[in-house]
């Protein structure tokens, strides 16, 4: 009697997709990283309203069917105003981050590779700048240069990249020893080709999962420098800017003009750490 075997099951991508969809953090963290970059890109477009329209005699009035975020003092459409800002913090915050990202990966493997001298060198100036603390830098240096949206990027780029690039050199360092990486090298891998090839590869879930902390790292820092009017220059709305004109006319109780805003810095921080989470518990790596 022949005996027969049962056919091997096949995982296809929909079977991949759907351990993802499982994640519940994750899938909470894309959700509101939708909430945030469809307003800020497509909102505009699709309210139609101009955020630095003058509305005369009806300013601060309160969230109704005409402005459903209200107005503010100089009678500008609130909503607007969000949408607007949002895509102005964000054109500067995902750039800022991705040159971060580079930086500190670069930095990293550079450290991680290159000789002993190298390494120490490189990883005491890293000490140093770590012991800095990164808003005063960040502040002491806005003050000193003439704010555009490339200067921005460029000085929060260059201000947050140490902790990642710490994170890579000691990733790195760690799989160096592992037996591809030896006999890569054996083979006559360069020290770059290697990094390229295998070390990045092997440690991409690291990577992920820290680049989107660096995200919401980057758009808290501009809109902490925006509020103290360091950031996105007027008259240029941003979250960070409109929060810093809501807060001058707080005695009148102007409550709406800080709920959209801080609502869209608080879901763009929260989603860049569920999204940091859910990469994490899936591909189990180390933030």
């Amino acid at each position: 009697m022949n005996s027969q075997t049962a056919p091997a099951t096949i995982r296809g991508p929909s079977a991949n997709l759907g351990r993802y969809f499982r994640n519940r953090t994750l899938v909470t963290g894309i959700a509101l990283a939708l909430f945030v970059l469809l307003p800020s890109f497509l909102g505009g477009l699709i309210y139609g309203r101009d955020p630095y329209e003058l509305h005369l005699g009806q300013q601060l009035l309160a969230p109704s069917g005409e402005f459903p975020l209200g107005t503010d003092s100089l009678g500008r459409d609130v909503l607007a105003l969000v949408f607007d800002g949002g895509r102005a913090t964000l054109i500067v915050a995902l750039p800022a981050a991705a040159l971060a990202f580079v930086v500190g990966l670069l930095y990293g493997l550079a450290s991680a590779i290159g000789p002993a001298w190298l390494d120490r060198v490189l990883m005491r100036t890293l000490d140093t700048f770590l012991a800095l603390p990164s808003l005063v830098v960040l502040i002491f240096f806005a003050s000193m240069i003439t704010l555009t949206n490339t200067t921005l990027i460029m000085l929060i780029g260059f201000i947050s990249w140490a902790s990642l690039a710490r994170l890579v050199r000691n990733e790195a360092i760690a799989q160096r020893g592992r037996d591809f990486v030896l006999a890569a090298e054996q083979l006559g891998g360069g020290r770059w080709y290697v990094a390229r090839v295998h070390l990045i590869r092997v440690m991409a879930p690291i990577l992920a999962v820290n680049g989107t902390f660096l995200i919401g790292d980057s758009i808290f820092a501009l809109s902490a420098l925006s509020f103290l009017g360091l950031g996105v220059q007027p008259p240029q709305a941003s979250w960070g800017s409109l929060l810093d004109s809501a807060l001058d006319i707080i005695a009148l109780d102007p409550w709406w003009l800080l709920l959209g805003p801080g609502v869209m810095i608080f879901a763009a921080l929260l989603a860049s750490s569920l999204i940091g989470q859910g990469l994490n518990a899936r591909f189990g790596a180390r933030s």
